[in-house]
């Protein structure tokens, strides 16, 4: 078996990307755990304040929407983000939950699907926007 040596400069960028890559995934935990860290601080807060707020499975998928985009913008405004990015990591935690609120009211999809497709497709929306802004992932 032989290892082929890559010249310098591909040696460098194959060591840029990798950094990149990780950067990036890094970047990608830290917003799923600052996501878990808002949805487990504030739901029961909220539950505390006002328990019939998510009595309707829509409210509640958009509360807990809210709970969650709070602990990442907070922890994004923390690590000095844009308040652009901060925004669109916001609306690709909604997006799902819009999507099948609409289906939801148009009596496609129960109130079970809503909440676990939802969440499902919360963290590749979130994906597409770091992968729309690798710069953002520092």
């Amino acid at each position: 078996m032989t290892t082929e040596i890559l010249p310098a400069a591909d040696q460098n960028s194959a060591a840029r990307r990798r950094q990149q890559v990780g950067r990036a995934v890094a970047h990608y935990v830290e917003m799923v755990v600052a996501m878990f860290v808002g949805m487990f601080a504030l739901g029961p807060l909220e539950h505390l304040m006002w328990p019939a707020l998510t009595a309707r499975p829509e409210v509640g998928a958009l509360v807990m929407a809210t709970n969650m985009a709070v602990g990442m913008g907070a922890w994004m405004t923390f690590r000095g983000r844009s308040w652009r990015g901060i925004a669109e990591m916001s609306a690709a935690m909604y997006l799902p939950f819009a999507v099948f609120i609409l289906l939801f009211w148009a009596g496609a999809v129960g109130a079970d699907a809503l909440m676990t497709w939802g969440h499902i497709l919360m963290f590749p929306a979130m994906a597409a926007v770091m992968l729309l802004r690798p710069a953002d992932a520092h």
